[in-house]
């Protein structure tokens, strides 16, 4: 049996001749082998797409470290001449001798004006993306995409003129309407006004007009997160009878849920950093005022907007306004540092 098959292999070996030098050659470079011409321009192409990927990110790290250490250098002089209290005073005169100022009153606006946009605009966004990703047709889900994503080259400038000429004027009986019914919660109270027609700017409005605006971001992201939700988790949850509604709620709502957040966040961005649109529709206080349908109210992007030709070469109102930047800047990181907290803080956000 031994001697049959030594006699057997030794046929199979004059049965297949060996292949020759350019069959060799040949497998080696088809296959990718490290000593092949193709192997060798695969590991270069990696090398410099993986090179260049690096450089990027390495590159958007030192913008963002540039502009903290300016914004920083530049605001130095309002550190040290200032005269009140950064993060209590509830006044803006950095021209002033001594100059006097503080970012408690822009720190309020910014914040409730931007919490406004969310609360309207958030879930407004992610109905219209549920609408045009599943209940329209693919004609009207097209035309429709189209239309809310061409308000995002809208120009703000636009908004603010909509905002101060249109929605202020026919709003005055809603915001009296809110006074008379709700006028028992702080938020909705005006002393000030006793007829609808002195109903004006305030931070009730540049929140709407906010709201309006971040509305196709927050709506194209989760409109593509929702559309990349698995067949077969659709299908799963429809042969388990599952209503439509019920389907969303199981299985394209948990799926995009990442989405949705960061989709916000870029809203959130876009609110905080606002600047002519907000200008327009609010009255410069400079004051905390919890009322948010009474005149008054400032944020960080309309200060700088409204009183950066005022600074003129004064160094302390130019180093003033780079502060309300530098602030600016730390709240959009903090907020984004949450945002991603929070996406991170499941496993299944990020699946």
């Amino acid at each position: 049996m031994a001697e049959r098959a030594a006699h057997h292999e030794s046929a199979t070996d004059t049965l297949t001749p060996p292949p020759a030098d350019g069959d060799r050659h040949a497998d080696t470079g088809a296959t990718g082998g490290g000593t092949g011409i193709s192997g060798q321009s695969v590991r270069l192409g990696d090398r410099v797409f993986k090179g260049l990927a690096a450089g990027s990110g390495g590159i958007l790290l030192v913008v963002m470290a540039a502009i903290a250490i300016f914004l920083v250098w530049k605001s130095i002089p309002a550190f040290t001449d200032n005269e009140g209290n950064l993060f209590t005073t509830q006044s803006w005169n950095p021209q002033g001798t001594p100059p006097i100022f503080g970012v408690a009153a822009l720190l309020f606006g910014t914040l409730v004006s931007a919490v406004i946009a969310m609360v309207i605009g958030v879930p407004i966004a992610i109905g219209i993306a549920l609408f045009i990703s599943i209940y329209a047709r693919r004609r009207a889900a097209t035309a429709l995409g189209a239309i809310v994503d061409l308000l995002a080259a809208v120009p703000s400038l636009v908004f603010g003129m909509w905002g101060l000429y249109f929605l202020i004027p026919n709003t005055q009986g809603f915001q009296k309407w809110l006074n008379d019914y709700f006028g028992w919660i702080p938020l909705f109270n005006n002393a000030t006004a006793t007829t609808a027609a002195q109903y004006g700017k305030s931070l009730l409005i540049a929140g709407i007009v906010l709201a309006i605006m971040i509305i196709p971001i927050v709506s194209a992201v989760c409109r593509e997160v929702f559309l990349q939700t698995p067949r077969e988790t659709i299908d799963a949850a429809w042969a388990l009878g599952a209503t439509r509604w019920e389907m969303i709620r199981t299985a394209v709502l948990p799926f995009g849920r990442a989405g949705m957040i960061s989709a916000s966040m870029l809203g959130l961005g876009r609110a905080l950093g606002e600047t002519i649109a907000v200008a327009l529709v609010l009255n410069s206080g400079f004051r905390i005022n919890w009322h948010l349908t009474e005149p008054g109210g400032d944020t960080f992007a309309s200060t700088i907007a409204l009183k950066f030709g005022e600074a003129g070469g004064n160094p302390v109102a130019v180093a003033a306004l780079v502060l309300a930047g530098l602030f600016l800047f730390v709240i959009t990181l903090i907020v984004n540092s949450i945002a991603r907290m929070i996406i991170a803080r499941r496993k299944e956000f990020t699946a």
